[in-house]
């Protein structure tokens, strides 16, 4: 973006919904957004079932692991928040005058979006290979897409916040233009003179000196003074 401060235009300007939406950014919040619902979502509606039919007592789907559904839970959870905290950030990062806050909330995003990343993968491989040491009984047939929808959407899940944290980088690296927040005292031309020093010609005068004007003679021996012999 032309003129940008960390990827966003001047500060205070207005905020056009059409195009915010419209950025890579905001399409990667909010797919992974639903992702994480997705995930946290199958488990606690279908990943705990009973062992059998005499059984009541619920048990976790992957291998009967309750660290597994625990985990993956708790991974959706955070995502699910974190994604609605930096959409209003987005959505608000235009209005951020300070250039300092701005750097802080794109760091803030970067590191974010690197630790969801690395959590999410953590959740794929721990899933996974709990899903795979699974006895399949009547219950574990019964809730087995679930199951599989929860491991498919947490490796889509790292591959999206992977992608936001490479825009946070990218953002990260457009720096800061300081002519955003010049104020309207200085010209808008940046050859033109600075107003409170006068130019000149830049041509030395070749002309003698010349004594100034209303001046008289001044006489070596003036009258009435006697020099002393010594």
């Amino acid at each position: 973006m032309e003129g940008a401060s960390f990827g966003a235009g001047r500060a205070g300007g207005a905020i056009d919904p059409v195009d915010f939406l419209k950025q890579p950014q905001t399409i990667l919040r909010v797919t992974t957004w639903i992702f994480s619902i997705v995930v946290f979502g199958s488990i606690v509606n279908e990943c705990y079932v009973n062992k059998d039919s005499q059984s009541t007592e619920l048990l976790c789907i992957f291998n009967e692991n309750e660290s597994a559904c625990s985990y993956g839970i708790a991974v959706g959870i955070i995502a699910f928040f974190g994604c609605i905290f930096f959409f209003v950030v987005d959505l608000y990062f235009q209005q951020i005058s300070s250039v300092k806050d701005r750097k802080r909330a794109v760091l803030l995003d970067l590191g974010f979006s690197g630790f969801l990343s690395f959590l999410w993968f953590v959740a794929f491989c721990f899933l996974a290979n709990q899903w795979q040491w699974t006895t399949m009984s009547k219950g574990a047939s019964q809730g087995a897409d679930a199951a599989r929808a929860a491991i498919t959407f947490s490796f889509f899940s790292i591959i999206v916040w992977v992608a936001l944290a490479v825009k946070a980088l990218q953002r990260y690296r457009l720096g800061t233009d300081m002519s955003l927040f010049a104020t309207d005292q200085f010209a808008t031309d940046p050859n033109a003179a600075y107003p409170g020093y006068p130019t000149g010609s830049g041509i030395e005068s070749t002309e003698t000196y010349q004594s100034p004007p209303f001046t008289e003679t001044l006489d070596a021996n003036p009258k009435g003074y006697q020099v002393p012999a010594y």
